[in-house]
């Protein structure tokens, strides 16, 4: 994943702590004025930039998905560019799903806790966004592990999320070595769990 080097907007400051105060205290939990006074503005002051606490949801839970989406299909591309081969195709997919994982958080328990209170457009539009990215994966596990048939890629794919995305489960400073070691362990984990279900498969 590309790491900015530019400083963040305002609107990007407000979404960060939004994301950071909703996963600590849930959506109801916090107010505006709250999130205006982390980012050092009032309260009313935040609709110029968003018309309510509704709206900053939306755009982070929608905003995640687009990004993992996007991102996954970049590095396809990437990859088809570079003639990389499959199993480095997927090394990339899971290098860029860590730093998410490991960077973003509040971002995944927000979208565990709170996704059904977006109105029903945005929470399709997120379920279809999960539903592409889960699909660039299986084609890229099944490229590496043919064996494997399609609905278990599929499931598979989901497992592998799951295992991944249980970072913020894991947010005691003893519970993860420091961020490289940690990295280099979920990417064992993930592959691991894709060549056990190919051996399954192949009755291995």
């Amino acid at each position: 994943m590309t790491t900015r080097t530019d400083a963040p907007t305002r609107r990007e400051q407000i979404l960060g702590q939004a994301a950071r105060l909703f996963a600590e205290r849930g959506f109801h939990g916090v107010g505006v004025d709250e999130i205006g006074a982390a980012v050092g503005i009032s309260g009313p002051g935040l609709y110029r930039h968003f018309a309510g606490k509704d709206a900053m949801l939306a755009e982070l839970l929608v905003g995640i998905s687009e990004r993992l989406y996007s991102g996954g299909r970049r590095c396809l591309a990437e990859s088809g560019e570079a003639g990389l081969a499959p199993g480095a195709t997927l090394d990339a997919l899971i290098g860029r799903h860590i730093d998410f994982a490991l960077d973003d958080r509040a971002l995944i328990t927000l979208h565990d806790r709170e996704l059904d209170r977006l109105r029903d457009s945005d929470r399709k539009l997120v379920r279809q966004l999960q539903r592409q990215y889960v699909e660039l994966w299986v084609d890229v596990v099944r490229q590496v592990h043919p064996e494997l048939p399609e609905k278990e890629a599929r499931a598979s794919v989901h497992a592998v999320f799951g295992l991944l995305n249980s970072t913020p489960h894991l947010s005691r400073p003893s519970s993860l070595p420091d961020r490289d070691a940690a990295a280099a362990l979920l990417h064992r984990l993930a592959r691991g769990a894709f060549a056990a279900a190919a051996a399954g498969a192949a009755g291995l």
